[in-house]
């Protein structure tokens, strides 16, 4: 806060330093040759200089100390004690935007939820003739019937992912911890997911203890299995080899492991997987990654306060690993 106000009033300092001193000047050179009244016309010139930044300091104490700390809140920002103008003047105008910003922001908020819910009705909405369509394709074995079947659950776990996405912004609202078997979770995505394990030519692999729980949530763990198994699947379609669905308990956690046998992830795309968007090399090859399966999990797991990892070898597989505590 002092250092603000020395450097705003360092060139009155000098200014009056300089006048005094171009005073005395013009004196001197007129014959006036007295340096005791020299040196007194001086020192009343600096103590009224002085004075001067004593009262400007204390007047606008509270204004530096504002403008030299950063704020924890914008409603902080527009507080003010000062009666001085220029404090006083500066806080009126910070209001005016404080008002203005509000009324924007409030208004981008109302289009937000109004977006919102609209997607949240619009997925649902798209459920019933899809449930429709699936009962149909199921009613024959036809081969046309069986990749329109494929093609609505590639449907089903998009409208899927748009409906956690949207969920995930009130997800505090929509969080409930209790104790939930890792065995039954598997069972449940693995089930989801079997015409696309089928279609893909890749086997799922549950070796859970079936008494082995864990305190989280449910319906998210289960959003989160959906992900990692389908990005299993996907990454190792046509090997004909196991998706391993595994979990153990070490002293302070227990970890739940996802394991395929299939492309594997190169080194360059290790630190990016987990990026908004980021499809990488892998992504490239299939049309349908869209780069948010990661991502989604990530936040999700983060917002669970629980952990995930993740270790590919290219050629060889991925493993990603869940890490519950307690």
């Amino acid at each position: 806060m002092k250092k603000l106000f020395w450097r705003e009033q360092l060139p009155l300092i000098l200014f009056t330093v300089a006048e005094l001193f171009v005073v005395l000047l013009v004196f001197w050179y007129d014959g006036y040759d007295h340096p005791m009244t020299a040196a007194y016309a001086l020192f009343l010139g600096l103590t009224i200089l002085g004075g001067y930044l004593a009262f400007r300091y204390f007047t606008h104490r509270d204004f530096y100390e504002r403008l030299s700390q950063p704020i924890k809140s914008l409603e902080e920002s527009i507080k003010h004690n000062e009666s001085a103008p220029l404090p006083t003047a500066l806080s009126e105008l910070m209001e005016e935007q404080y008002r203005q910003y509000r009324t924007v922001m409030e208004e981008w908020e109302r289009r937000r939820k109004e977006h919102m819910i609209f997607m949240n009705q619009w997925v649902h909405q798209m459920k019933t003739p899809l449930s429709v369509i699936e009962m149909i394709t199921q009613e024959d074995d036809n081969d046309s019937f069986k990749s329109i079947s494929e093609e609505s659950d590639r449907i089903r776990r998009g409208l899927e992912m748009v409906l956690y996405m949207s969920r995930l912004e009130t997800f505090e609202q929509d969080f409930s911890v209790e104790p939930v078997k890792l065995h039954q979770i598997a069972v449940d995505a693995v089930h989801e997911n079997k015409r696309y394990f089928i279609h893909s030519h890749v086997y799922p692999e549950v070796r859970i203890n079936p008494d082995l729980t864990v305190q989280t949530d449910a319906k998210w763990l289960r959003f989160i299995m959906l992900q990692l198994l389908s990005n299993a699947i996907k990454y190792s379609a046509g090997t004909g080899l196991k998706v391993t669905i595994q979990a153990h308990r070490s002293e302070r956690h227990v970890v739940l492991e996802i394991t395929d046998r299939g492309m594997g992830i190169p080194r360059s795309d290790m630190k990016r997987v987990f990026d908004p968007f980021y499809t990488g090399e892998n992504g490239r090859r299939l049309k349908e990654s869209t780069g948010m399966g990661l991502y989604l999990v990530k936040e999700v797991v983060y917002k669970m306060i629980h952990q995930i990892e993740l270790e590919s070898e290219p050629g060889k597989g991925t493993t990603v690993r869940l890490i519950f505590s307690g």
